[in-house]
């Protein structure tokens, strides 16, 4: 206990964390490739579409942020080994937007599509969460681009890279399809709690 102290961690933030992860207090950067801008382009919007829905949507910036928002307080853990503690988003829910959609019994995975190409998997009962946002609000602002701004997936559940930054879209899939680093041989269900970090 007195270890925990000097470390400045307390006995319930060390409970909060996800086994072989250390806490931060900052937020860190870390991404595949370069920001793609500072500011969004005119014609940017976010798709939602795929196999596993009956219908499609497309939503410019400016009517996303319209869209009801939705307050989330979670805990974060990169599978490079920190965790954040009580990070604040804000943003639209991903499941009753996929059951609007008409979300079909079949079913499975979405896709997460980013800006440079950048993809993520993720299995639907995890997408389905209620921690799970569309999110373009952070600790009470608009959302920065190297945290992912204007827009990022929120999954909370599992390892920080399958909350895709830079968002553009979501397929819904009934069928498993591995994202950037899942095809690098990351692991593709991500529980950071059972430390899924690899494939291997």
């Amino acid at each position: 206990m007195g270890l925990l102290r000097r470390s400045g961690i307390s006995d319930e933030e060390r409970a909060r964390l996800a086994p072989g992860q250390h806490l931060v207090r900052d937020f860190p950067v870390l991404h595949a490739g370069t920001i793609p801008y500072t500011t969004p382009p005119p014609d940017w919007d976010l798709r939602v579409w795929g196999a596993g829905l009956d219908g499609e949507l497309r939503w410019t910036l400016d009517e996303l942020r319209a869209m009801p928002a939705e307050r989330v307080v979670c805990d974060i853990h990169c599978v490079t080994t920190w965790s954040k503690l009580d990070t604040v988003w804000e943003g639209v829910r991903l499941a009753p937007l996929l059951r609007e959609l008409g979300l079909r019994p079949e079913a499975s995975h979405i896709v997460a599509h980013a800006e440079h190409g950048y993809t993520a998997n993720t299995p639907l009962g995890h997408a389905m969460r209620d921690d799970v946002l569309i999110a373009h609000r952070y600790d009470g602002a608009d959302l920065t681009p190297e945290h992912g701004g204007p827009v990022r997936l929120l999954v909370p559940s599992l390892y920080f890279w399958k909350s895709a930054k830079w968002l553009r879209g979501i397929e819904v899939l009934d069928h498993d399809e591995p994202g950037y680093w899942e095809r690098l041989g990351y692991s593709n269900t991500a529980d950071p709690w059972k430390e899924e970090r690899y494939a291997f």
